[in-house]
């Protein structure tokens, strides 16, 4: 019996029409300038600024803004998007190390990445804590990821008797937030460390009181 030969491999679907072509580049245009604006926006006026003003600079209608980002939150998730794999991407390094120099440390060390994210636009900082409790978010997954990195380096500092024993995750959280507020409204880099680093000074445990002498 001979066999039927193998069925011809599919066609490629053909090149699609020169006017759909030029949809798509429109598309991809218009997000690029919507993103371009509204980084710039954002960082004039914070994170509560007018969508409206950021279609009008762009030079779309505010429906074409909201077909590409259908919420704040969702724009803001993509502007953040390369800022947020360099906090990932510093969590994996500080949680990776072992045994880490000091747990206190790279809890310190990881409190400033996140305070510098956080304030990279006024008022950031707030759409990021009210994003950890909202699944429905477009930031709620990179908050979630940040908490729960954030919460392993406190256990790890506890477990090693380097920060105080009252110490919880929400209150780091709170301290990266009063932080990222005040280096939002400082211009010199220096200073807003030397700012983040005093706030975070209040981690350490107390020193062992040392015997009392006669």
């Amino acid at each position: 019996m001979v066999e039927s030969a193998p069925p011809a491999p599919p066609s490629p679907p053909p090149p699609p029409a020169p006017r759909a072509r030029r949809r798509r580049a429109d598309a991809q245009r218009n997000r690029e300038r919507l993103l371009t604006e509204a980084d710039a926006v954002f960082q004039e006026q914070g994170t509560q600024a007018s969508l409206e003003r950021i279609a009008r600079r762009a030079g779309v209608a505010i429906g074409t803004l909201y077909a590409h980002f259908p919420s704040r939150r969702a724009l803001l998730g993509e502007l953040l998007a390369e800022r947020q794999q360099r906090v990932f991407d510093a969590a994996d390094e500080l949680l990776g190390q072992e045994p880490p120099a000091s747990p206190r440390d790279a809890l310190v060390s990881w409190m400033h990445v996140v305070a510098e994210y956080s304030a990279v636009y006024s008022g950031l900082a707030e759409q990021l804590l009210g994003s950890l409790d909202d699944e429905d978010s477009a930031l709620h997954t990179a908050c979630r990821r940040v908490a729960e990195a954030g919460e392993r380096l406190v256990e790890r500092a506890h477990a090693a008797g380097e920060i105080r024993a009252d110490v919880t995750a929400e209150d780091v959280f709170a301290l990266i937030n009063a932080a990222a507020w005040l280096r939002g409204r400082l211009r010199d880099p220096a200073a807003a460390e030397r700012v983040t680093s005093v706030i975070c000074g209040g981690l350490s445990a107390p020193a062992a009181q040392a015997p009392a002498t006669d």
